[in-house]
């Protein structure tokens, strides 16, 4: 389901920006009409300081000597360890407005080196190195974290006090391509280094599809997915990415895993739920297998409004709990709609009431026709209007293409940045509402008007996620001012039953108030699980365990 822009042949983008979203030559400006209507919604918003150019960019000199750079290269090449300005920079965090924000410093933090491994030989090599010689080792796929997940500078903070001696970015792009292709089974061993648009190719050759799609597509990895318990936008159709799953490799410093026998299996706890959501904590994800269907024969779209987000919630949630199948179907609350139609120019529109709708159907002609028509009577029947093909059409040709608006955003000195949770179809009206006021009430308090939009785009039967855009008009310290709001919005979320993340994963960002989900038993669970795995404790330090992870992400 690739859109004009994406890599529709699977061959792989460019680098991203380095400071920013993406394709450089796709960086874009702010529409006119938005531009027009950001200071009614904001007020006068001051423009920010130049931004550091790379050649400006100061980094501290490598912490690695030599013995560990030649220790290094007689494992992987020595033209695979990479110590060079560019290298360091490009594998300096993630693609959070809070990386992105950093990046525009002259001072700032990086690896110490790039290492680029082969194959599970080398890997379990440099992890055995890196556990004698204190060397903290960051997995690193392909970069798309917005939470922190492969911040350097939290590799080499330890939670007893000490420090290690330095931190590598393990680069995994070396670890690529279509391993195997069971097509009678309808299962798929990719490499975890893949990135989306090359497993989509490598099996749209061979008449298959994955079907996970989301908005990091086009720089995503296959191990990415899984470190991380990924949701795509097919996900109502297809499932969340760790329900594709069936089996794993992984490596750690203690040893290898291979797992996952069979469809379904009695024989004790499943392990590799243990390494989906693990953040390369517990190991380096290397091989995935997973379920994989027919490239479908159709694909057909509609869109709709309702009169307001209550009245959308109830449609959703009854296709949800009646199971009309739609691959797709996404509804964006009032404020979310009008900057959609802001975008597009139709600025009367953009202030109007209303929420929208939009749905994609997939697979063979005669029953997605009829899984079309059955989603259509419940949500007619639940007060929605249908608009048209077109709507939908236009989302899934641009959908990739938001985190682009986000970064011409900052350009103009507006604070724009994401978060999600999800909960139960009873409590979803109340949670959207105190996430809201928390994030209003938080930028209140240090004099910036803020909008709120947010958006429903995965569904279950018993529930749904929300997934809030924020759009603010910070003075001062946007680092400091978000870390405050955020820290106040995580609190509501917790308060109010929702989960700290549904998709974007723990990483550093959230590490903090993970004991408040699955309690200090939990945590003591997972800190033993780290023991056996990694004794050492040099797997991405201040992902998933960490108490001081959101100071360390602060400063």
């Amino acid at each position: 389901m690739f859109d004009d822009d994406a890599a529709a042949d699977g061959a792989a983008p460019g680098p991203m920006r380095w400071n920013g979203w993406g394709d450089p030559a796709k960086a874009r400006e702010l529409p006119s009409a938005v531009r027009a209507l950001l200071p009614v919604v904001l007020g006068r918003i001051p423009r920010p300081a130049p931004a550091a150019s790379f050649d400006e960019v100061e980094l501290a000199a490598s912490a690695l000597d030599e013995a560990d750079r030649h220790a290094l290269a007689a494992i992987v090449g020595a033209e695979h360890v990479r110590t060079d300005r560019e290298a360091r920079i490009r594998h300096s965090g993630g693609k959070s407005t809070l990386d992105l924000l950093r990046r525009r410093a002259v001072q700032q933090h990086a690896p110490d080196a790039v290492v680029d491994p082969a194959d599970d030989r080398e890997i379990a090599a440099v992890l055995r190195l890196a556990s004698e010689r204190g060397i903290a080792v960051v997995p690193f796929g392909g970069g798309t974290s917005v939470v922190g997940g492969l911040d350097p500078e939290g590799g080499i903070d330890r939670a007893d006090g000490g420090r290690r001696r330095a931190v590598i970015s393990l680069e995994l792009h070396r670890l690529s391509g279509l391993v195997a292709l069971d097509e009678l089974s309808g299962e798929a061993t990719l490499r975890a280094g893949t990135t989306a648009p090359e497993a989509e190719a490598l099996l749209a050759a061979r008449g298959f599809e994955l079907g996970h799609y989301p908005q990091s597509f086009r720089y995503a990895t296959i191990g990415g997915f899984a470190a991380t318990r990924s949701s795509g936008q097919n996900s109502s159709g297809y499932g969340r990415f760790d329900a594709m799953v069936t089996g794993l490799r992984v490596v750690t410093p203690s040893g290898d895993l291979d797992l996952g026998r069979a469809p379904g299996s009695a024989a004790g706890p499943d392990l590799v739920q243990l390494f989906l959501g693990s953040e390369g904590a517990f190991g380096v994800i290397t091989e995935v297998r997973l379920r994989v269907h027919p490239v479908p024969e159709v694909r057909l779209h509609d869109a709709w409004t309702f009169r307001d987000f209550s009245a959308g919630a109830n449609a959703l949630r009854q296709v949800a709990q009646l199971g009309t199948g739609p691959t797709v179907i996404r509804l964006s609350d009032e404020a979310e709609t009008g900057v959609g139609l802001a975008q597009v120019g139709r600025i009367g529109k953009a202030l109007s009431k209303g929420c929208s709708v939009i749905t994609v159907f997939e697979g063979e002609a005669a029953i997605t026709a009829e899984r079309r028509a059955r989603t259509a009577a419940v949500l007619t029947a639940a007060g929605g209007t249908h608009t048209g093909e077109r709507p939908a059409e236009e989302w899934v040709h641009g959908r990739f293409n938001a985190p682009y608006l986000r970064d011409a955003l900052l350009d103009h000195g507006v604070f724009c940045e994401t978060l999600e949770t999800a909960t139960t179809w009873s409590n979803l009206e109340r949670l959207k509402r105190d996430v809201t006021e928390a994030i209003t009430r938080g930028f209140s308090a240090h004099r910036a008007k803020s909008l709120v939009l947010c958006h429903v785009s995965h569904i279950y039967p018993t529930g749904a996620a929300l997934y809030f855009t924020i759009i603010a008009g910070v003075k001062g310290d946007a680092l400091e001012v978000w870390g405050k709001v955020k820290s106040g919005v995580n609190d509501a979320i917790m308060a109010g039953a929702g989960t700290i993340s549904h998709h974007h994963a723990v990483g550093r960002d959230h590490a903090p108030w993970l004991e408040r989900e699955i309690g200090e038993l939990g945590m003591r669970v997972l800190g033993a699980v780290k023991a056996e795995l990694d004794p050492a404790g040099i797997l991405n330090p201040g992902v998933l365990l960490a108490a001081d992870a959101a100071e360390t992400r602060g400063r």
